[in-house]
C-alpha cells in the first residue's frame, strides 16, 4: 500500500535504471480490468464520473460491489439520494446488505454478469430508450455490438443467469428512462477472467444512454484498495510509465528517457512490457525470474493460487521483503526483510476512485530503521551510482519531479503540490495554479464529448460470453466466490492486530447455504 511518491520513485528505479519493466502495482489484483475497460471505450484510463454525480443521479446500477460494507462513505451518499427518489438496481448473486437496500435486486449465477448486460442493451435498444443524437455524434462500434447482443434475448439471458426475464427488462427500463443515471461497480467485475469485457459492458449501457461528461451520469469504478490510481498515474504497472504513457510507445520512452535524465550509454528503458504480477508464478517456476522484491502487500495470501505462489517464491534466489509489518505470510519466507514507514509516519498524497488527490502527513516519526518506502528506493538507486537522480530529500521533492512527468496527459497535475495539497484535496486534472486547481480541480471528464481515442469517438465493445475459467465438475460441484468484509482488509495484516476489529471475524471463514452445508 504505497503513496504516490513511493511508486514514482520504484517506477523510476526499475524501468529507468535497472532497464527492466518487471514492476507491478496493487493495480493489477485490483483494477486492471478498469484500467483495459476505460482505455478500449474511452481511449484512456481515469475514471470519467465522480461522488458529487451520485448526489444528483436518477438511477445507479451497482454491480459486483457490496459497497454497504466496502465503501460505506460512498453508500451513505447512495442512500441518501435514493431516500431521495433515486432508483437503485443491484446485480450480485449473494443478497448482501447493498442488495437488500435495492428497488431491483438480480441475484445472477456467479460468472453471467455478460448476458445480463447485454440483454439489457437489447431491451434499451428495442424500447426506444437510445440516445441516438449521442450515438452518432460521439461514439463508433454500436451497430455491431448490438448485432452480437442480440444473441441474448431477455428469455434466454433470464435462463442462463437464474433470474426472471421480467426483472432484467424492468432493470434495462429503470436504467434507460432516468434522465441521468450512473454504473458503479467494484472487484465482483474486476476480479474474473473476463473482467474487462464486463466493464466494456457496463460502459455500453453509459454510452448507449448518453450517460457521460454531465451531471450525474457516468460510469464509476469503486477501487478496491487504496492509491490505487495513483500507482497507475506514476507508472506502476507493468505497461505503463508516469502520465499514463506506454512502455511500448517509442515516443513516451524517449520523453520520459529525457526527463529521468537517463545517460545516453545506458540500456534505458525497455520495449518490452513487464511480466505482471499475476504471471509471476510461471516466470519464477521457469526461472525467468530470480529475485523477487515485494513492497508493501502480503501475496502470499492474495494471489490466486496462493499455495502454488508460495512455492514459486521458495525458489527465487533472492526474496525482499519491504513492509511495516512482520512477519507476515509472506516476509516469513523472506532472504531480506526492510522495515517500511506505516501510512501515519511518512508524507505523501494518494489519489482516489473519484480522482481526487489527498495529501497524507505523517502523525509519528517512523520506528527504529523504518524508513518511508520512496526513501529505501532512493537509497538503492544512489548505491547503483545514480546519486543525482535520486537526489531527492524529502517526500515533496519527490511529488514536484512527478508531475512534471504528468504535462499535457489525461492526469495531468502540473497545479499540484505538497503545499497546495495542505489546503485540500483537488480533482485531476488540475494542470496549473489557476482557478479550477482553486476550486479543487475537474469534477469530471468528458464534458465536451470529444474523447482521447484516434477518432475522438468513444468505442462500444462486441460482448462475447465465456463461462468462468473454473467450471463446476462432479468432483467439484460448487460454486465459489471471494467477499470482502466491513472490519478486515488486506489480508489482516493490519486490521488483526486492532481487538475491535478482530472482534466480529478473527480468521477467514466460508459461508454456505444449509442444504449444500
Amino acid at each position: 500500500q504505497l503513496l504516490t511518491e513511493d511508486y514514482y520513485a520504484a517506477a523510476k528505479l526499475v524501468k529507468g535504471f535497472l532497464g527492466t519493466n518487471n514492476l507491478d502495482s496493487n493495480s493489477r489484483l485490483c483494477m486492471s480490468s478498469a484500467v483495459a475497460g476505460y482505455v478500449g471505450a474511452l481511449g484512456s484510463d481515469g475514471p470519467p464520473a465522480c461522488y458529487a454525480d451520485i448526489d444528483a443521479t436518477d438511477c445507479l446500477l451497482l454491480a459486483g460491489t457490496n459497497t454497504a460494507a466496502c465503501h460505506p462513505i460512498v453508500w451513505a451518499r447512495i442512500t441518501a439520494r435514493h431516500r431521495e427518489g433515486a432508483g437503485l438496481i443491484v446485480v450480485d448473486p449473494r443478497r448482501t446488505p447493498t442488495a437488500a437496500a435495492a428497488d431491483i435486486h438480480l441475484p445472477i449465477r456467479p460468472g453471467t454478469d455478460l448476458p445480463l448486460l447485454s440483454a439489457m442493451l437489447v431491451v434499451l435498444a428495442d424500447d426506444g430508450l437510445l440516445d441516438r443524437l449521442f450515438i452518432e455524434r460521439h461514439t463508433e462500434g454500436f451497430a455491431q455490438a448490438l448485432a452480437v447482443a442480440r444473441e441474448w434475448p431477455v428469455e434466454r439471458a433470464g435462463e442462463v443467469c437464474g433470474v426472471p426475464a421480467a426483472d432484467i427488462v424492468a432493470a434495462a427500463r429503470r436504467f434507460g428512462q432516468a434522465p441521468r443515471a450512473m454504473a458503479l461497480w467494484s472487484m465482483g467485475i474486476n476480479q474474473s477472467t473476463v473482467g474487462t469485457l464486463k466493464n466494456r459492458a457496463l460502459i455500453n449501457l453509459c454510452l448507449a444512454t448518453g450517460n457521460i461528461g454531465r451531471l450525474g451520469s457516468g460510469p464509476l469504478s469503486l477501487t478496491g484498495q487504496p492509491n490505487a490510481m495513483g500507482g497507475r498515474e506514476s507508472g506502476g504497472l507493468s505497461t505503463l510509465l508516469p502520465g499514463y504513457r506506454s512502455v511500448a510507445d517509442p515516443e513516451h520512452r524517449a520523453q520520459m528517457r529525457r526527463l529521468w535524465s537517463i545517460p545516453s550509454g545506458a540500456a534505458g528503458i525497455s520495449p518490452v512490457p513487464g511480466i505482471p504480477a499475476t504471471e509471476l508464478v510461471e516466470a519464477l517456476e521457469a526461472r525467468a525470474v530470480k529475485v523477487v522484491w515485494i513492497a508493501g502487500t502480503n501475496p502470499v495470501v492474495s494471489q490466486p493460487e496462493a499455495r502454488r505462489f508460495a512455492a514459486a517464491l521458495r525458489r527465487a534466489e533472492l526474496l525482499v521483503c519491504q513492509d511495516a509489518y512482520h512477519p507476515t505470510e509472506t516476509s516469513a519466507l523472506a532472504h531480506v526483510v526492510l522495515p517500511a514507514a506505516a501510512w501515519p509516519e511518512k508524507d505523501g498524497t494518494m489519489t482516489n476512485s473519484e480522482r481526487r488527490v489527498t495529501l497524507v502527513r505523517s502523525a509519528l516519526k517512523p520506528p527504529g530503521e523504518a524508513l518511508p518506502d520512496w526513501e529505501i528506493f532512493a537509497r538503492l538507486g544512489r548505491a547503483l551510482g545514480h546519486r543525482g537522480q535520486f537526489g531527492w530529500r524529502s517526500a515533496a521533492q519527490v511529488y514536484d519531479e512527478y508531475v512534471i512527468t504528468t504535462e499535457g496527459r489525461l492526469c495531468d497535475v502540473r497545479g499540484l503540490s505538497h503545499e497546495r495539497l495542505r489546503d485540500g484535496p483537488v480533482q485531476w486534472p488540475a494542470p496549473a495554479r489557476g482557478d479550477a486547481v482553486e476550486r479543487g480541480g475537474t469534477e469530471r471528464l468528458y464534458a465536451s464529448l470529444r474523447f482521447p481515442t484516434p477518432t475522438g469517438r468513444a468505442g462500444f465493445a462486441s460482448i462475447t460470453h465465456r463461462d468462468p475459467a473454473d467450471r463446476p465438475s462432479p468432483d467439484f460441484p460448487l460454486v465459489l466466490m471471494t467477499g470482502r468484509l466491513a472490519n478486515h482488509w488486506h489480508t489482516m495484516t493490519r486490521t488483526a492486530k486492532s481487538p475491535d476489529l478482530a472482534a466480529g471475524e478473527t480468521e477467514p471463514f466460508l459461508e454456505l447455504h444449509p442444504a449444500d452445508a
